[in-house]
């Protein structure tokens, strides 16, 4: 029986129950409650369907199910018979959006159930202002039709099934934001919040990242496990949540790695500035304020502030030796004792429970990377495992890393230069970022061998340059034995004039 028929059948029947609610007056009580009990079983059998209506708005309030289910009709649209459809784009969108125009109908399978989907639009004129030339007021719904013996199924899996495809499908099609956080926290109260955002539109990808590709696939697959992982780290018991530690010279890519995780996962980014948060409270509520499928970035920890004072201090004056352990996550009572009566001041004990302590697990799905160009500088309890699950050294530039800036810039994947390139990449240390600025174009007359060559020369400069350096410092470091060598006999021979 087709989807009209059934709108037919139903229309029939409503017609029928409106004459017989008028004539049934004129029968018994009995004789009435006998004939209705069979007009419902009658009805059943002809019409045995249940339908659901899913409005924009209840209770003056945006109903998220419907919004959800737009996304997912939209998707589903494209690939079924429907012909009238309407296209829309939002700000917030990446691309437009597909929906069902008012009384189009698509039919969906779930679990061996066929269930028909339609669009409804009602259109009315508001009059409470009293005037004739008011909008007119747009009121939209869904309906779904199904055999009543699937309602529970219905109820309890296909609408769960629909929610969680829409929000997929949101989620891909929003578009990324990025974050800071407010330098006062006046802003908050002002409505504004604790952050501010922009659109995050940088174009960087895993594709043109300037790495080894085995390092890169390793990347690649951790991230593609943390964001399939929410049932394994409910299994274990831990937070979803994984830390990222990027650390190497300047210049050697990693803000870019950032971009290229942000928009492979398609996460918005908090670029957390240290320096303006006021203490360990402040840090809190940046934290609450934060969403799930998110990444957090903390850029050059250890240029922030200073996190290792105190410990250092400590170290000098302890004379007793300390399990290592205990140390790094910073559990000592008389270490926290000592950080709370330093109020209005962040702590390293409040920014490793910002990491991983309670009030980490207030969001889901959530990464936190660090940035540092010297990772010896940082306190051990900051990047153990756990806090930074995963430790991603941004060296400098490789013969493979060279190969793919080479396919970027110029769209070349080998050349005869290739060779002499790779000999001076394994002698010369120069940053990703440098060898990209030999790459790149700097007008049309100029070809690959150009920038091939300019690339060549460079390195060849920082080898000299290099070398000079070397032979400064190992005479540097001669004229210090002498001298050293020489005070040596001076003091020594001092000392036997004084005898």
């Amino acid at each position: 029986m087709g989807a009209i028929s059934l709108t037919e059948l139903g229309s029939k029947l409503a017609g029928l129950m409106f004459i017989w609610g008028t004539i049934q007056q004129f029968f018994p009580y009995t004789l009435r409650k006998r004939i209705k009990s069979f007009w419902q079983k009658l009805e059943n059998y002809f019409y045995p369907y249940v339908q659901i209506t899913i409005d924009e708005f209840t209770n003056g309030k945006s109903n998220d199910i419907y919004t959800q289910v737009n996304s997912y009709l939209g998707t589903k649209s494209i690939n079924k018979d429907a012909k009238y459809l309407k296209a829309e784009k939002s700000k917030n969108s990446k691309s437009f959006a597909v929906s069902l125009d008012e009384g189009e109908e698509i039919i969906d399978q779930f679990l061996g159930a066929k269930l028909s989907w339609r669009s409804h639009i009602e259109t009315f004129n508001e009059n409470s202002s009293g005037r004739n030339n008011s909008r007119p007021i747009e009121k939209k719904s869904y309906t779904i039709t199904f055999n009543q013996r699937y309602k529970e199924m219905v109820i309890g899996k296909y609408l769960k099934h629909v929610m969680e495809e829409g929000k997929v499908i949101e989620f891909k099609n929003r578009k990324q934001k990025i974050y800071t956080n407010n330098c006062s926290e006046d802003w908050y109260w002002y409505g504004k919040g604790m952050w501010r955002d922009i659109n995050f539109e940088h174009p960087a990808t895993f594709d043109t990242l300037a790495m080894d590709p085995k390092k890169k696939e390793e990347i690649i697959i951790d991230l593609i496990a943390f964001s399939k992982g929410k049932d394994y780290y409910s299994k274990v018991g831990k937070a979803w949540k994984r830390g990222y530690l990027l650390y190497g010279p300047p210049g050697t890519g990693k803000s870019t790695m950032i971009a290229a995780i942000a928009n492979f996962l398609n996460y918005d980014i908090y670029d957390l500035e240290l320096t303006s948060v006021k203490d360990n409270s402040g840090l809190k509520k940046l934290l609450m304020e934060t969403t799930s499928k998110s990444i957090i970035v903390i850029e050059d920890i250890d240029c922030s502030i200073d996190l290792t004072g105190k410990r250092k201090k400590k170290k000098k004056k302890s004379e007793e030796t300390v399990n290592e352990d205990q140390e790094d996550d910073s559990d000592s009572s008389k270490e926290k004792a000592s950080e709370n009566k330093e109020t209005g001041k962040l702590t390293l004990s409040g920014l490793l429970n910002f990491i991983d302590g309670i009030w980490s697990a207030c969001g889901q799905e959530r990464i936190i990377i660090f940035t540092t160009n010297h990772k010896d500088k940082l306190d051990p309890a900051l990047i153990r495992r756990g806090r930074m699950d995963m430790h991603i050294e941004m060296s400098y530039c490789k013969y493979e890393a060279f190969k793919v800036l080479a396919k970027n810039y110029l769209e070349v994947e080998t050349h005869p230069l290739f060779q002499q390139i790779q000999g001076l990449l394994e002698e010369v240390n120069m940053s990703p970022c440098d060898v990209a600025e030999n790459l790149m174009l700097k007008n049309a007359s100029e070809g690959p061998e150009i920038c091939l060559n300019n690339l060549i020369q460079a390195l060849k400069e920082a080898k000299k340059k290099a070398n000079k350096d070397k032979e400064a410092k190992e005479k540097t470091s001669l004229n210090s034995k002498k001298i050293k060598k020489f005070s040596t006999k001076f003091v020594g021979r001092l000392k036997e004039l004084l005898k």
